[in-house]
């Protein structure tokens, strides 16, 4: 799969790994679609740099839980650019709760957005991403570490790994692939709210190259599986942690 002429659909774009997906790509020479939640201003900031750069551009809204709020992101890509080649579905939430305190409010909420979310976007994703495309989910590598707290987050997380399995045997045959990048702690606003610079210090110890992964990290591997290169790795889950699990 050569990049020209090819579309790319970034779910989650307004957030720090979106964001930097969505530049990355388009420096490859992909067209892209940046879906935002909530934050118009910062979709329409990716879309003004990238065409500063002379690639091509636009936003979409979309609850990623609502069905057909998501069928509409897929439509506009279709209606714009004729074409879906790589989907990615970056988007996500991380509030934390012991599972003894039973706030099933939380659970339900993170369910929704992460893991409803993904399973809702793959759908769309497998009617519409073309013949040697991409399809690209995110997991975490907190999964090894079950920390205290991340109790939904992990539950959602896990599924999202379980749908990565299915749909790429699902679409046996018809040359797309279908993977997840798993980071580790991440410099974006979704890590560090709440958290202590003695937390986030704490966290960057836990791997053995003792730093935060920042967004362009995990751009990095999204980058190698939209590629050519990428074609022949399927049904993984890509571990982009410096060693933390």
């Amino acid at each position: 799969m050569t990049v020209e002429n090819k579309v790319a659909i970034i779910i989650g774009a307004s957030g720090g790994i979106g964001r930097a997906i969505a530049l990355r790509l388009a420096m490859q020479g992909f067209a892209i679609v940046a879906h935002y939640a909530g934050n118009p201003a910062k979709a329409d900031e990716i879309v003004a740099a990238i065409k500063a750069r002379g690639g091509q551009a636009i936003s979409a809204k979309a609850d990623v839980a609502a069905e057909a709020e998501v069928r509409a992101v897929f439509k506009a890509a279709l209606d714009t650019f004729g074409r879906i080649d790589v989907v990615v579905q970056s988007s996500g939430i991380m509030p934390l709760t012991k599972i003894e305190e039973g706030d099933l409010a939380t659970f339900d909420r993170v369910i929704a957005t992460n893991l409803r979310g993904t399973y809702i976007v793959f759908g769309e994703a497998a009617r519409h991403v073309a013949e040697g495309g991409r399809i690209i989910a995110f997991s975490s590598s907190v999964l090894a570490k079950s920390f205290p707290s991340f109790g939904p987050y992990i539950a959602s997380k896990a599924g999202v790994d379980g749908l990565v399995r299915v749909l790429a045997n699902e679409l046996r045959g018809r040359n797309i692939t279908v993977n997840a990048v798993a980071p580790g702690p991440t410099g974006t606003d979704l890590f560090f709210k709440g958290r202590s610079g003695e937390e986030v210090e704490e966290f960057a110890k836990l791997a053995p190259l003792e730093r935060i992964g920042t967004p362009e990290d995990a751009a990095d591997i999204v980058a190698f599986l939209a590629s050519p290169s990428g074609g022949w790795v399927n049904a993984q889950i890509i571990r982009s942690n410096g060693g933390f699990a």
